[in-house]
């Protein structure tokens, strides 16, 4: 059955979610990560957009995006996705998918910014959600630059933001406790498919005929990027983490 068309809308803001093939955790690697700030920089600098959030998980990548008029979304997300499946497949030495199926679109008007306020929130309220973080402060997301008001190279406060009081700072003081207001709920456990059921007390036993795998297994040493060893990649995203974390978290090396 084909897939239903999308219908972008000029002048919206996306809230733009993808997830690695599998659910696997396969931008856990530090190395992925900075990457993929990159590739963003990249994708800036082919296609025209405004990037208001970002925030990189383990295992799924959230933004919210505004493409410029005449840009097209789904190029700029084809492109996203092609570059950064190629470097990471190339860095973890695996072939195939590396991402899940379509991603995620939920789009709003720019007159909406309650809406906006809210996404940006729950974007930037993913890794203490997820309680990798007691605070909403994060490598990899852009939530430093709202709260510090600084310029990571990559992404630009939203017009929502903007509008919050009469300076940036007071904008800045009322997000910092807009965010602090954030109760994240609680997500319910995936329900068994059917198939689960079908095999639900099937005892799988691994010894049968594994007895000379261990023997013929031989470790294959990653091979090595030349992309994140690059002064390129160096620069973009010293420039982002230095502008999104926290002024105690400035010390650490990046």
């Amino acid at each position: 059955m084909p897939r239903k068309p999308r219908h972008f809308q000029p002048g919206y803001s996306y809230h733009i979610t993808i997830r690695c093939n599998n659910r696997e955790f396969k931008l856990s690697r530090r190395e992925c990560r900075e990457v993929f700030l990159y590739a963003i920089r990249k994708a800036l600098d082919k296609h025209r957009f405004k990037l208001y959030a970002l925030c990189i998980m383990s295992n799924h990548v959230h933004y919210l995006i505004e493409p410029a008029p005449g840009e097209d979304l789904a190029k700029i997300m084809h492109f996203l996705n092609w570059y950064t499946a190629m470097l990471f497949n190339r860095i973890l030495n695996r072939t195939g998918h590396f991402w899940e199926k379509r991603y995620y679109a939920d789009g709003f008007p720019p007159e909406d910014f309650d809406r906006a306020l809210n996404t940006l929130r729950y974007i930037h309220g993913n890794p203490k959600a997820a309680k990798l973080r007691h605070s909403f402060f994060y490598d990899f997301s852009n939530y430093g630059s709202y709260e510090r008001l600084t310029d990571d190279g990559l992404t630009q406060w939203h017009p929502a933001f903007l509008r919050l009081g009469n300076s940036l700072e007071e904008c800045a003081k009322k997000y910092k406790g807009f965010c602090n207001r954030y109760k994240p709920k609680t997500k319910t456990p995936r329900k068994c498919h059917w198939g689960s059921k079908i095999l639900a007390g099937v005892n799988f036993s691994r010894s049968q005929g594994t007895k000379n795998v261990s023997k013929q297994r031989t470790y294959r040493k990653p091979t090595p990027c030349q992309v994140i060893e690059t002064e390129l990649v160096a620069g973009v995203v010293r420039q982002f983490l230095s502008a999104n974390r926290a002024t105690w978290e400035l010390e650490k090396e990046f």
